[in-house]
């Protein structure tokens, strides 16, 4: 068979393929920890599962508009106003499906053959692949001082001529960082002094911790909404705990949405109007859903920062958002593709390898989980790569013996 060498070259998921690697170990009654998948445990919120029910009874389940329902994109841009403090019309928002398809028809969108785009390591895995999909060229910046914070003047030498857009995610997946306000600033200001669209994937900004807060971009500049550069990513995926209804949208000038929606209606023609219901629903509905999964995940944070203490050899840096962290293990091995791999073998723990991020030598943990999940999972990963750990433990209601250190 013939194949597009385009999408020959793209890579799969990682995260995808150790779901079902764990899928399949399961089945077999395997008793698996899974750190590696990205979605809280939550239920769907009421007001969702409400909405999305009236519409599937009623039986009107037709096409909708290509860019949203209107009563949906009504509930975006009061969302909009009051996180962003910035008021926008319905022809500046479009709905998608999940915010994975929001970034596709961005770079779609914007970019020509060989135009680049500016990524911040460690990033999540699909932003270069959904770039070269996209014909563009992923340009990555990684800090050079050992965290997970970008170094502005890193950032401003990767510029070039063929530079058309800059990725901002923050809070950060992998790494669970938040983008301190100044650089944000500094950003917005270099994007619209070069005209470079500012892309800012804010699929996490609510879950932050310890009273910080994840700033957006729109509070640094005064341009209005058509005259800015910047481009704005949010779903119900992940604060809401909805990944499964593939709802998400941008806020941006009106001719990049209209481009937007021209590529929507030769592709999926729009998103699923049950699934558009339920978002509607929780972006209307009681909004303690959103607090009660950012404290559960806080709590989380905690308890894998205490069980992390004892891991000799380990380093890492606290995550200050989202539902993962990054510490490195460059101390056992520097293929963290190895080392995941290993972690699963023998401790039945599904990590993701940090190569995948940009961050080699590094594994992403999801806390997403209950807490049973991650101190038995730090505690297995312990035992498998700690030479200091005790030599014995249970997995399931097996003993088993360390015999490789």
């Amino acid at each position: 068979m013939r194949l597009s060498k385009l999408a020959s070259e793209i890579a799969e998921s990682p995260t995808l393929t150790l779901n079902e690697e764990a899928r399949l170990l399961r089945e077999r009654g395997e008793p698996v920890i899974h750190l590696g998948i990205g979605e809280p445990k939550n239920k769907t919120p009421i007001n969702a599962i409400l909405a999305s029910a009236a519409k599937l009874t009623s039986g009107e389940v037709k096409y909708t508009p290509a860019d949203g329902t209107p009563a949906l994109k009504k509930a975006i841009i009061r969302y909009t106003e009051e996180n962003y403090d910035r008021l926008v019309s319905p022809d500046n928002v479009i709905v998608t499906n999940g915010a994975k398809q929001s970034l596709f028809n961005i770079f779609y969108s914007i970019l020509n053959p060989q135009d680049e785009v500016i990524v911040l390591a460690p990033y999540w895995v699909s932003y270069p692949e959904i770039i070269k999909m996209c014909y563009g060229v992923p340009v990555i910046v990684t800090p050079e001082d050992g965290t997970f914070i970008p170094n502005f003047a890193e950032i401003e030498r990767a510029v070039t001529g063929y530079t058309r857009a800059l990725v901002v995610n923050s809070p950060n997946n992998p790494s669970g960082a938040v983008y301190p306000p100044e650089l944000i600033e500094k950003l917005v200001n270099f994007c619209e002094r070069k005209g470079i669209y500012l892309i800012c994937d804010d699929i996490y900004h609510k879950l932050v911790f310890d009273r910080k807060e994840a700033v957006p971009a729109y509070r640094f500049t005064n341009r209005d909404i058509e005259d800015s550069h910047i481009i704005v990513v949010n779903g119900v995926a992940k604060v809401y705990g909805m990944t499964g209804f593939r709802v998400g949208w941008v806020v941006g000038p009106k001719p990049l949405v209209r481009v937007m929606t021209n590529v929507t209606v030769q592709t999926t023609s729009g998103v699923s109007p049950v699934s558009q219901a339920a978002a509607e629903g929780a972006l209307n509905g009681l909004q303690n859903v959103v607090e009660a999964i950012r404290l559960q995940i806080q709590n989380n944070r905690e308890v894998l920062l205490q069980e992390m203490k004892t891991f000799n050899g380990a380093r890492l840096i606290k995550p200050d958002g989202t539902f993962y962290a990054l510490p490195d293990l460059r101390a056992f091995g520097n293929s963290s593709v190895e080392i995941s791999k290993f972690l699963l073998k023998k401790a039945l723990v599904v990590t993701v390898p940090g190569k995948e991020f940009g961050m080699e030598g590094h594994i992403r943990l999801s806390i997403s989980g209950t807490v049973k999940d991650v101190t038995e999972g730090v505690a297995r990963i312990k035992w498998a790569l700690d030479p200091t750990s005790p030599n014995e433990i249970y997995i399931g209601d097996r003993k088993m013996v360390r015999d490789w250190l």
